[in-house]
């Protein structure tokens, strides 16, 4: 069988910032979860540990199995370091088409992800935001919510002043008014939409769950492995509508959860998939004074729907460089 030459794109962190776009990557992700997800589709991430380092591997294929891919993740903790790395393949013809830095995609497909969920959640059409936290996470939280929808409010705590300060500012320049809040406390009350994008240093929840009204809605995105905590389990017992975008890691493998969990909170039965509130197959909230929480582990399919994104909009701006891949047959017994 002769080879086939294709070209896979490649990308670095500088070329997918320049093309990402925030409407596109909330459209991309709003189509990959309205379509029907088969579970073999999306295993359970991996996860390889050594002394002081893991790997982390996401992989999935697409709906109508037109894309598949795979995010690598190597970090070290101890280091303080880490890189992604996003792979794509041409579900047809097996062919490598693209290379992307994940580092930027990581960030944004999250708060892409969030803003299409606080959208399908909340009781207001233009919300009152709290953000606990001030760093990346946030910002692009933020950024993406004030694209999907009008904001009446944003305040932002965090525990260092300045970090606040930094913030406001930051924020301002994309022309999001924002003003720092005394004490995380303050910004939930006077708040409809809580965006928790920090931990703690020592993992004590930066949220508590007495601080929650009827009718609020909570993204939570902080807590994604059994030692890390973002909120407490108060609020994981006062929300009367749990959403994951990964239902089993987010009930077994956060802290949030886990310590819930063992403090006797019940939540099974009111915890449904972002697929099936996205894809109409649940109706979400039910009236307006319901809490809404949305838990946020990550996956593949918001790492391949937004690198996809990312990837047809370089080739259609010529952006990227180009690398020889060679489709090489399948021996037979392999």
């Amino acid at each position: 069988m002769q080879r086939e030459l294709y070209e896979t794109l490649v990308l670095s962190d500088h070329e997918v910032r320049s093309v990402f776009d925030w409407t596109g990557a909330v459209a991309a992700l709003g189509a990959a979860y309205a379509a029907p997800l088969a579970e073999a589709g999306f295993p359970p991430r991996t996860m390889a540990r050594g002394e002081g380092v893991w790997l982390r591997s996401l992989t999935g294929i697409m709906p109508g199995q037109a894309v598949m891919g795979a995010k690598l993740i190597a970090a070290s903790p101890v280091a303080g370091a880490a890189s992604y790395l996003i792979s794509l393949f041409d579900g047809q013809t097996m062919a490598l088409d693209a290379l992307l830095d994940g580092n930027a995609i990581t960030g944004f497909r999250t708060a892409a992800t969030s803003a299409l969920a606080a959208r399908r959640l909340l009781a207001q059409s233009r919300p009152r935001v709290a953000v606990i936290g001030s760093g990346f996470e946030a910002r692009t939280h933020l950024e993406a919510l004030a694209q999907s929808g009008p904001l009446a409010q944003v305040l932002v705590f965090s525990p260092r002043e300045a970090s606040r300060a930094a913030f406001c500012a930051a924020m301002a320049e994309k022309g999001i008014a924002v003003t720092a809040a005394a004490s995380a406390e303050a910004a939930v009350a006077a708040s409809d939409l809580v965006i928790c994008a920090a931990r703690s240093r020592d993992e004590t929840p930066t949220l508590l769950g007495r601080w929650l009204r009827p009718g609020m809605t909570v993204v939570s995105i902080g807590s994604t492995l059994p030692e890390q905590r973002e909120i407490d389990s108060v609020a994981v017992a006062r929300a009367d509508l749990i959403v994951a975008d990964m239902v089993e890691e987010v009930a077994h493998d956060t802290g949030d959860m886990i310590a819930a969990h063992s403090e006797g909170v019940a939540f099974a039965d009111k915890l449904v998939s972002l697929a099936e509130v996205v894809g109409g197959r649940h109706s979400g909230r039910g009236d307006a004074r319901q809490i809404m929480l949305y838990k946020s582990v990550g996956g593949a399919i918001q790492d391949l729907a937004v690198a996809g994104m990312c990837a047809a909009r370089a080739r259609r701006l010529g952006i990227g460089s180009t690398i020889p891949a060679p489709i090489r047959p399948v021996s037979k017994g392999k």
